[in-house]
């Protein structure tokens, strides 16, 4: 089979949360450069603007709403948006995410108090787990009845590796949070296999993008991060694509409560 047939998305209608910066917009991106009609949905009025304007300057077929995806009624507004617009929707990847700070070791390998379990601020438990795990679930009890009804349909989460390994520069809330996507996968994709939905997920390591203030960004905060991957890199959001698109596509139509990891190596441990 030819690849342009085995990775074909032309014509799906696909749906991304948190699409207006980072990962969700590179996923955003590598649909509608490949012919899919895309329906942005972010909270940040003037982000997602921005990120309409700079992919509609290529042609792309795509759309906007802002929604917060912890509420359950505006994402449904924003969901039935897109089913209005286009009938039917096919693929959706379930990416709005943010950052908890780091964990309990800084990159020198000492101990940073503020990361500490008994330090750390419940307010900042709750607003991770209902950015990160809550719009998930919230996600999936808003699509699921559409793809049911139409004959199936895939969900994308964004998990981390994180889900499956314990973390020292990574905060405990995020790992916590993102463990519990990584299960939804597996659960849902077991429930749901029934009605022909598959629900997989992207499971990166440490990705270079505006969350956590940009920290990424800095050479010296990467350093720590690379040294610990045996292909001493860590990923760019366009790292990210291949997977988006392989998941959307027909290239893995029996793929299902399975997570891509994407890390550069890190789970396998240290190398030289």
């Amino acid at each position: 089979m030819k690849a342009e047939n085995l990775f074909n998305v032309r014509g799906q209608t696909v749906v991304v949360t948190g699409a207006a910066s980072g990962i969700g917009l590179a996923y955003a991106s590598v649909m509608a450069a490949n012919g899919a009609h895309v329906e942005l949905i972010d909270r940040d009025a003037q982000a997602l603007a921005q990120a309409l304007e700079e992919l509609g300057a290529t042609g792309a077929q795509l759309h906007g709403k802002i929604a917060d995806v912890t509420q359950p009624e505006s994402l449904r507004q924003a969901f039935d948006h897109a089913i209005a617009r286009h009938g039917r929707i096919d693929t959706v990847f379930a990416n709005a995410g943010i950052s908890a700070g780091p964990g309990f070791l800084n990159g020198a390998g000492e101990r940073n108090p503020a990361g500490e379990v008994e330090n750390l601020s419940v307010e900042l438990w709750d607003r991770v787990i209902a950015t990160n795990t809550r719009s998930i679930f919230l996600t999936l009890q808003t699509v699921v009845p559409h793809f049911k009804q139409h004959g199936g349909g895939r969900i994308i989460a964004t998990s981390s590796i994180s889900a499956s390994k314990t973390e020292t520069l990574v905060s405990s809330i995020y790992a916590t949070s993102k463990a519990a996507v990584g299960y939804m996968v597996r659960q849902y994709a077991h429930e749901l296999a029934r009605y022909n939905i598959l629900v997989n997920a992207i499971a990166p390591g440490p990705v270079i993008t505006n969350i956590g203030g940009g920290r990424l960004k800095s050479p010296q905060a990467r350093a720590p991060f690379e040294q610990a991957a045996p292909l001493h890199s860590i990923c760019t959001v366009e790292d990210l694509q291949g997977a988006a698109l392989f998941l959307a596509s027909p290239a893995s139509r029996l793929i299902t409560g399975q997570q891509i990891i994407v890390d550069g190596g890190t789970t396998l441990g240290p190398a030289d």
